[in-house]
């Protein structure tokens, strides 16, 4: 009768572990197969450009799935080793490498552009702050008809901010947010002139190799890339590739690559203080004030908005073939990421949905 009960109560044990734990049997297929229904009603061809999924909870991915084609000419699936471009989600990089540079001594996100680009317009009167939160009112280049004469052309970083700076300024510096291109590109010649390396070296010695994010990289259409997801625009005839660019006119703004799993790893860095102490690290994730008073909800690299009462940090990207976005709920430390090789295909809706069901989910769990 004892052994009876011992079993008894060991069966009782191990189905409280089961059910209690949200991330085990019946329930974790619930989640699952929720998760899918919303991928499956964004991704309706299996045989065209497709994305890749990962959903992490408190630093361990609870699901992970790819869908659709890496390579239509080849035939090929896509998979959880794919590289795809991030587009402007690179400018979470940028600006936790001019905190990195901040914590070093090397620069101030209170220093004037003219500290570092003395001739630059205006540059007695904007600061790093303003280009890190979007508020300097430089003119966005994305913005300019004569983008198309320099589409085509590898730019340095000096002849991109030439290209922009002389344009007329659209506010008055900390006057109003409006998200802006060309103050990325600023910050990241700013590295350049601070650090005395190339932009993508950087971040490849700061961040990339510290993080262990070896699928990473500066973006390259000549470079062989091993797993490269290849990107895709849709016309009414069908797909085709994407419309070729050169990597210099986006630059820091929107020029790197990377996968879901080193994503992933970025944001368990982040969230483990890897490249930054945490009140340099809380810069980043700070909602800041207009000239008025007027809050606005973005740090540095990320937006910072509020969703039926819960806080989340988010970004995503979007270059020609491709778009990108990540969301992190730090409450319940629930990161989700999402990469897409065809711009037909945006993530934006569906990952902030999906982080959104998995809190609703695991508080039900």
């Amino acid at each position: 009768m004892k052994i009876i009960n011992i079993k008894s109560t060991y069966l009782l044990l191990i189905a409280f572990i089961i059910i209690g734990n949200p991330l085990n049997s019946v329930y974790s297929q619930n989640l699952e197969a929720k998760i899918d229904s919303l991928l499956l009603k964004v991704f309706t061809d299996k045989n065209g450009p497709g994305g890749e999924f990962l959903v992490a909870k408190a630093g361990k991915p609870i699901y992970q799935k790819s869908f659709g084609k890496a390579n239509l000419e080849l035939d090929v699936n896509l998979t959880s080793d794919n590289v795809f471009q991030i587009g402007s989600m690179t400018k979470q990089f940028t600006a936790i490498s001019i905190l990195i540079l901040e914590e070093k001594g090397k620069l101030s996100v209170n220093d004037l552009v003219s500290k570092h680009i003395p001739d630059y317009p205006l540059g007695d009167k904007i600061t790093l702050h303003h280009l890190l939160t979007h508020t300097s009112g430089i003119k966005d280049f994305t913005k300019m008809k004569s983008l198309r004469d320099i589409s085509q052309k590898e730019m340095t970083p000096k002849m991109m901010v030439d290209f922009f700076k002389n344009e007329p300024a659209d506010f008055a510096p900390g006057e109003k947010f409006d998200y802006n291109n060309s103050g990325y590109v600023l910050l990241g010649y700013i590295i350049e002139l601070v650090s005395g390396e190339k932009y993508e070296e950087f971040i490849n010695k700061n961040i990339f190799d510290k993080v262990g994010m070896n699928n990473s990289q500066y973006a390259s259409d000549r470079k062989i890339i091993l797993k490269r997801a290849y990107g895709y625009q849709k016309k009414e005839y069908g797909y085709v590739n994407k419309t070729q660019i050169s990597f210099s006119i986006p630059f820091s703004s929107g020029s790197l690559m990377s996968t879901t799993g080193d994503m992933f790893k970025w944001q368990n860095a982040l969230n483990l203080n890897l490249l930054l102490n945490t009140e340099t690290l809380k810069k980043a994730f700070t909602k800041y004030k207009l000239n008025n008073g007027e809050e606005f909800t973005y740090g540095y690299g990320w937006h910072l908005i509020n969703v039926n009462g819960n806080q989340l940090r988010r970004h995503g990207g979007s270059v020609f073939g491709f778009k990108s976005m990540g969301v992190y709920i730090p409450s319940e430390d629930i990161y989700v990421i999402g990469l897409t090789n065809c711009d037909c295909n945006s993530p934006t809706q569906v990952t902030e949905e999906i982080a959104l069901l998995t809190l609703k989910a695991l508080k039900k769990g």
